[in-house]
């Protein structure tokens, strides 16, 4: 299931637990409350938002990715820092920016998770998407 972007009290914001889990931006304990949520940096593109864990992704590692994602994407908007926060019975990532990569309230959020990473696009970036969580896997065992 795909969950739509959506207003919230910071913003703009995507429902992401499972992807959040799956890229480790969210530590639990064995009960299943947050023990950690990460701070990020949030990096628009025309079509795509690049979401990157602020402490365990290097920042020579975020410069690959968002070079990467400009020139493949020819663009780039403002990058900013956000964070994942709890909402409701999971978590959710404020992403600054969105309107500027083309992305609106009620949007499909298309999202796709790497170590440290989550690449949310709006279903016509999964080419670049897949490629950016390829480049990711290659930057974690290099």
């Amino acid at each position: 299931m795909v969950n739509s972007l959506k207003s919230s009290a910071g913003g703009i914001a995507l429902q992401v637990t499972k992807p959040a889990r799956s890229a480790g931006l969210v530590e639990e304990d064995a009960e299943g409350d947050a023990t950690h949520l990460a701070g990020v940096y949030v990096y628009g593109f025309d079509g795509l938002l690049l979401v990157v864990d602020a402490e365990k992704v290097s920042s020579a590692d975020r410069a690959e990715l968002v070079s990467t994602a400009a020139s493949d994407s020819g663009s780039i908007h403002r990058g900013e820092a956000a964070s994942v926060e709890i909402a409701g019975n999971g978590y959710q990532v404020q992403l600054p920016g969105c309107k500027a990569a083309g992305l609106e309230i009620g949007d499909d959020g298309h999202t796709l998770s790497a170590d440290g990473v989550l690449l949310i696009h709006d279903g016509g970036q999964t080419r670049l998407a897949d490629d950016l969580a390829t480049i990711r896997r290659e930057q974690r065992h290099a």
